[in-house]
């Protein structure tokens, strides 16, 4: 059964506005998760939202153009998240300002972010000659090798936890990591396709890797927020399952300069690794 979140209102996405290249922090726009996490039911989890800016620039002292890669981590616990468009017209708006130095912008940054979202949002800096983020595959195994059996097919394309079960030739406790590079949802606003790799890290008794790809591909044609899909994936499985771990992290596509990479675990609140996908 899917799980329709309800649309936000009045939000920037898919509308035409005016690019702002002073400061200010008044073009942020927060939407409430509740209007996800209501919709699902379930707040059981640990985590973090980490949002990579590609396209940040102001100007110091001296009116010389700098610019830099910023990763925020916005906490899960945060009462909201931010609109991406509005973020990236906040972004923006640093570009014919001046600033003292990349410590302030960073700064600057994370106050007004934590003043909108409701928490600590942790903003880090990096020059482009010394950008650490290098791109990597997610680990595990790979869900989009499988082979389905004689007859299967995939054919649900709207969100089914009924997909999901037990391995039936196996009743043993796994640990094991499942990722994949297929999963597609839709902007709640706009329609437009997001496009992820998923990594799933799960302890549990034995489950069917094809029911978990045939779940994951029935968010093919879904309208939700990344935060909220990963969330809606996380308490599915933890609902069908109820296994001892579970952590879900998304990696989505770049767009407007900015991706997204949800991460929601019942342990703890960062991965061991921020990862950089391919196509980021």
């Amino acid at each position: 059964m899917s799980i329709l979140m309800p649309e936000p209102k009045n939000t920037l996405l898919g509308k035409d506005t005016v690019y702002s290249d002073q400061y200010n922090p008044g073009l942020l726009q927060p939407i409430s998760r509740a209007l996800g996490r209501d919709a699902i039911g379930d707040h059981h989890f640990k985590g973090v939202d980490i949002w990579r800016l590609y396209e940040l620039s102001w100007l110091n002292s001296q009116g010389v153009p700098q610019t830099a890669v910023a990763e925020l981590f916005v906490p899960a616990s945060t009462h909201s998240i931010v609109e991406s468009k509005s973020l990236k017209l906040y972004a923006g708006s640093f570009a014919m300002t001046q600033m003292g130095s990349q410590e302030e912008v960073a700064n600057r940054m994370s106050d007004d972010l934590s003043l909108r979202l409701g928490g600590t949002v942790k903003v880090k800096l990096f020059s482009i000659q010394n950008y650490p983020g290098q791109v990597k595959t997610m680990p595990g195994l790979s869900l989009d090798q499988l082979t389905l059996p004689a007859g299967g097919e995939i054919s649900t394309y709207e969100t089914e936890p009924g997909l999901l079960e037990f391995d039936p030739h196996s009743s043993e406790i796994i640990q094991k990591t499942f990722s994949t590079t297929v999963f597609r949802s839709l902007c709640p606003v706009t329609g437009q396709p997001d496009l992820a790799s998923v990594m799933i890290n799960y302890k549990g008794r034995a489950i069917s890797p094809e029911g978990l790809l045939k779940y994951l591909v029935s968010y093919r044609c879904h309208k939700g927020f990344h935060e909220q899909c990963v969330e809606q994936i996380y308490h599915d499985m933890r609902t069908v399952f109820q296994p001892e771990l579970l952590e879900v992290y998304a990696c989505f596509t770049r767009r407007g300069g900015i991706d997204i990479n949800p991460f929601r675990s019942s342990v703890r609140e960062q991965p061991d690794e921020v990862i950089r996908e391919m196509r980021q």
